[in-house]
């Protein structure tokens, strides 16, 4: 029961062609057409598309002399910057498979995911917070080589100099031995590859994710995954302007969200990619007044603050045209307060790691529905379905949202099992997501299966209190949770930083949602913070570290 596909856009077809082919092809024809275009911008310093498909293609050669090909796994070790771009797509031209990394990760889960994945080279920064890390990791785990990129010959004059001079103590002192291997010299080469053949349907990465349950698995997404879902985002925006466009990259490319909606699509539009190691907030606000960026993916929890930015009058966000929330809930009025700002279009879409990752995603021209995710992209297919039966609910009742197409992944790397419980026997994917579709076929998520609170035996869902919560002018960030209560099983609980200078007693915040939410829904427990909420990484804010610190003190 499609009903989206009669109340699709115009310019969306749900049966348009989706060519299958291998993601570094995303750069050769970008390469090729647009060669002279800048394609990375990463502090001023800049590079063409030109100059960086053949940095690609000579280290994709280097890579190969080191032993990369057809079942060996490479490691990303990095923040935004060129190198990132550059060596995924070596990667996966040499046949190998990528495997993202994330920085801030602990010994700890570098260690074990080293080990399950088979990574036997890692390519990462000289750094001291990232190298000495992975120094550790070549005597502790199977890791063979590091390959060690220069940062300071990615910043522009004269920020290069005085970071040596000024930060100096920030660099790695690299050991003189054949497990470093600099990346000036792997790149040292005729840039003519050994005869490899890639198929559409090889694994081209391995984004680790905690899935559903359990511990970190590695999602084993194919090149025609992740090429066919650049393709399905790109039909979604019709409205782009190919070799025009500007795109702000301050989520990192390492999280599946940035790597297509950034990444990607950047490379797809052969946009200019203005990169930032990570998000600041006031250093993002003053690159986009002196950049102008016209697209700006991003989480909801950057565009709150981008909102609540003291005097944000006085800087110029009008260049943005379309920018695209992932990675979590949007509130209504994050969504509503940004438009005002900026004057751009900002539409939430839905996807997880396993479907590389977007699913869905609101229309830029058209019926673009606050608290609705959108509709399906073109060759995919959502079903809503009762979790315990497996059988679609009804038009209109809550589901588990389930989806097939072509971007949904083949299964998790060396887990037959969690892979069997995945998927049902008729190749749909479990999300774990609870949703709704109304009947224009535009889905609205509920919540998490797992993060659904039960009291008194009735069913809560955080986002739907949350929601709530934002309506209020004064609050800036929320998280609703469940906590153990000895009557009820759970309790709600909501955990609340407000704006800058406002103020909010307890009981004028329940008054508040009295006509909002029920009374099973009130939060029985509220903690108003001074100090942000917790984050990931990707900046979402983080309801796993909150119940964590709240586990802490009991």
């Amino acid at each position: 029961m499609r009903n989206w596909v009669n109340h699709y856009p115009e310019y969306m077809k749900w049966d348009a062609d989706i060519k299958s082919a291998p993601i570094y092809e995303l750069l050769d024809e970008t390469a090729e057409k647009y060669p002279n275009h800048t394609g990375f911008n990463f502090m001023g310093k800049t590079w063409t598309w030109s100059e960086l498909h053949k940095m690609s293609c000579h280290m994709a050669k280097g890579l190969q002399r080191m032993g990369a090909g057809k079942g060996v796994k490479v490691g990303l070790f990095l923040p935004n910057c060129p190198y990132f771009l550059i060596a995924y797509h070596a990667i996966a031209r040499t046949g190998a498979t990528i495997v993202n990394y994330n920085p801030l990760y602990s010994e700890r889960e570098l260690r074990h995911q080293i080990e399950d994945s088979h990574t036997d080279i890692m390519i990462t920064l000289d750094l001291k917070m990232l190298h000495d890390k992975m120094l550790k990791m070549l005597s502790d785990t199977r890791l063979n080589q590091l390959i060690i990129c220069s940062f300071t010959d990615i910043l522009p004059f004269p920020k290069n100099v005085l970071f040596k001079l000024l930060k100096g103590k920030d660099l790695a002192d690299i050991p003189n031995d054949d497990r470093h291997v600099s990346f000036d010299k792997v790149i040292d080469n005729s840039g003519t590859l050994d005869p490899v053949e890639v198929s559409p349907d090889d694994t081209a990465l391995l984004q680790y994710t905690g899935g559903t349950t359990g511990t970190p698995k590695g999602a084993m997404l194919t090149h025609a995954n992740i090429y066919a879902n650049t393709l399905q985002a790109a039909m979604a925006m019709p409205n782009a302007n190919v070799g025009e466009e500007k795109m702000l990259a301050v989520i990192p490319f390492f999280h599946v969200f940035s790597m297509t909606a950034a990444l990607h699509l950047g490379t797809k539009f052969a946009a200019e990619i203005i990169a930032t190691p990570r998000f600041e907030l006031d250093k993002t606000i003053k690159l986009i007044d002196k950049e102008k960026p016209t697209m700006f993916p991003a989480v909801p929890a950057i565009y709150t603050a981008i909102n609540n930015f003291k005097n944000i009058e006085k800087y110029d966000l009008k260049s943005l045209r379309v920018c695209v929330s992932g990675g979590a809930p949007l509130p209504v009025e994050v969504k509503k307060d940004f438009e005002e700002k900026t004057g751009c279009s900002l539409v939430e879409g839905y996807g997880l790691t396993e479907t590389s990752p977007v699913l869905c995603v609101n229309p830029v021209q058209g019926d673009n529905r606050a608290g609705s995710i959108g509709q399906p992209l073109p060759q995919t297919d959502i079903d809503l379905r009762d979790p315990e039966t497996g059988k679609s609910v009804k038009q209109g009742e809550r589901g588990e949202l389930c989806a097939k197409g072509p971007q949904v992944m083949k299964g998790y790397w060396n887990k037959p099992e969690e892979t069997q419980n995945t998927f049902y026997k008729d190749g749909f994917l479990r999300t774990g997501d609870v949703a709704t579709m109304d009947e224009d076929g535009y889905f609205y998520i509920v919540d998490r299966i797992k993060d659904m609170i039960i009291t008194n035996g009735y069913n809560v869902y955080p986002r739907n209190v949350e929601e709530a919560i934002y309506m209020h002018p004064s609050v800036e960030e929320c998280i609703v949770a469940g906590v153990p209560d000895d009557q009820r099983g759970e309790a709600v609980k909501a955990w609340i930083k407000l704006k800058e200078g406002r103020n909010l007693s307890e009981d004028d915040l329940l008054a508040f949602l009295e006509d909002k939410i029920s009374p099973m829904e009130t939060p029985k427990h509220i903690e108003f913070r001074e100090e942000p909420l917790p984050k990931t990484m990707i900046g979402k804010l983080s309801r796993k570290d909150i119940l964590e610190e709240e586990k802490s003190k009991s």
